[in-house]
């Protein structure tokens, strides 16, 4: 007889407030609701505010991206401005923006992440006591190590931007700081000593030879070749996980997205298709990459705690009406419900790379599918694919001393203006609509709108509430396996969630 019950998922070291509840039959998941539980009205408080008071509000929406949403709100005030922005600002902007996500991808991996190889239903894995001194949450060796290294990395950000989180150096027509040679070097040398520390601790290996793998036999060979690259932590991981099911959980819709991200400076070494580093675009399982466009965008609320409308609304058109009497009954979260063409998208570094058509995460995905593995893969090597062009543009700046890093704009008084990057955890947008100087619409859709969105108006899950499906928890009073898969795409929202387990009379209570 199959025996259902009700769980609330606790999950700690997540940024924000997160409640996941599962309902399980006979230990496996069936169904998922993702929550985000606390309300805090970012878009209503811009509205009346002067054009650019979102450069000094939106930053705090995060603390741990708080320049990506500085970079979203800069890229709107461009647009409406009209306003084409000096190379040398683009390559500012971009580095500070690339400086966030490399400290951000290492530290989720080795401090939110790998910490959970430690767990007590590991306690049989051959790599179980490594990864305990490794990774233990505080105290593991490489924890304490990746704090430090971060540390120091975001002291470019401070040089360039005056601090970090909440900097507004960020401007339309591009920054209001222009560094000094000496401190653009002293920027040079952070970025050399960080990349040396990765190569060494976290990749195993040097940039070049990650770079070169193409294929599923080239990662296998990679692994096998050297003690330095199954040490890293990277090959940590791939070895932890060759004892487990990673590889077959968390799959998901299969669909990615990603709005592009760096712009390119006209006058710069680096090229790609589309005039962007990180390539745009959006890809359906099963279906042809499709270029993105920001017009297929819209967010519905038919399971979020706000004010009803029919289907979904583009944000340029968007209102956040909050509503949560508790009466609504089938409304469970706080977050809307983004989607693209109708349909719910995965974000984030993997969405990236297969967008981008990276030959190796490609094979990956078409022999495993998507999978947890994958998402921190991609996650945990997504600095080697920046720090290269960070060099490069560091190198720009200081070899272009005098070129301009600001053009003035005219008063901003009315128009429409959006900007779309990729951050951290994913694809990011601001849309702004100012009316005689002042903000009258501001609507942000974040990556984790995306990644862990309720249901939309056709009942559809999001992304890590369908790649929660079918997952089997060997111990329902320690889910570790839900962690995991949720873990992976790296949540931007939660902690300290209560869990209450109810079915067949039975109810308990633990927190985590």
């Amino acid at each position: 007889m199959t025996r259902k019950i009700i769980r609330d998922i606790p999950l700690n070291r997540v940024e924000g407030d997160l409640e996941i509840r599962v309902e399980l039959a006979n230990d496996r998941v069936v169904d998922a609701w993702s929550s985000g539980t606390m309300f805090r009205g970012f878009e209503n408080m811009m509205v009346g505010r002067a054009a650019r008071d979102g450069l000094v509000i939106t930053p705090r929406v995060c603390g741990i991206c708080s320049t990506t949403h500085l970079l979203a709100a800069a890229k709107a005030l461009d647009q409406i401005a009209g306003v084409t922005v000096p190379d040398n600002a683009i390559r500012l902007r971009n580095l500070a923006l690339m400086v966030e996500h490399c400290q951000s991808d290492v530290r989720q991996s080795l401090l939110m992440f790998l910490p959970d190889l430690t767990a007590a239903i590991y306690g049989a894995h051959p790599l179980h006591r490594a990864a305990v001194e490794r990774y233990a949450p505080i105290k593991g060796s490489r924890c304490v190590d990746a704090v430090r290294q971060t540390k120091t990395l975001l002291e470019i950000v401070a040089i360039l931007g005056g601090q970090w989180p909440h900097s507004s150096f960020m401007v339309p027509g591009g920054v209001s700081y222009v560094p000094s040679v000496a401190e653009l070097d002293r920027c040079r040398h952070i970025l050399k000593r960080y990349r040396s520390w990765y190569e060494r601790s976290v990749l195993g290996c040097s940039l070049e030879t990650w770079l070169a793998l193409g294929s599923c036999a080239d990662l296998d060979a990679w692994l096998k070749d050297s003690a330095a690259h199954r040490d890293g932590d990277t090959g940590f991981l791939l070895r932890f996980a060759a004892d487990t099911a990673f590889s077959s959980m968390g799959r998901g819709h299969g669909n990615f997205l990603c709005y592009g991200s760096l712009d390119l400076p006209e006058d710069s070494a680096l090229s790609a298709a589309g005039g962007r580093l990180v390539a745009g675009g959006f890809l359906a399982a099963g279906g042809q990459l499709q270029p993105f466009d920001q017009s297929d965008l819209a967010e519905h609320v038919a399971y979020s705690w706000y004010a009803d409308y029919p289907g979904g609304r583009h944000p340029s058109e968007g209102v956040t009406d909050p509503q949560a009497t508790g009466a609504e009954g089938r409304k469970y979260s706080w977050s809307k419900a983004p989607r693209y063409l109708e349909q719910p998208a995965e974000t984030g570094p993997l969405a990236e790379r297969i967008i981008g058509g990276d030959p190796l995460f490609t094979a990956l995905l078409r022999r495993d599918g998507a999978n947890l593995l994958l998402r921190q893969l991609a996650r945990i090597t997504r600095p080697a694919t920046l720090l290269p062009a960070m060099a490069t543009w560091l190198d720009e700046m200081m070899a272009r001393p005098d070129q301009p890093y600001y053009r003035a704009v005219p008063p901003l008084e009315s128009g429409r203006g959006h900007g779309l990057i990729e951050a951290a955890r994913g694809a990011l947008g601001h849309w702004v609509e100012i009316d005689r100087g002042k903000i009258v619409r501001y609507q942000i859709v974040t990556p984790t709108a995306w990644n862990g969105s309720p249901r939309d108006s056709a009942g559809v899950r999001g992304p890590w509430e369908e790649a929660l499906i079918g997952t089997r928890l060997a111990d329902i009073d320690n889910p570790v396996e839900a962690g995991h898969i949720v873990r992976s795409f790296d949540p931007c929202l939660v902690c300290t969630v209560h869990a209450v387990a109810a079915g067949a009379g039975e109810r308990s209570r633990f927190y985590c």
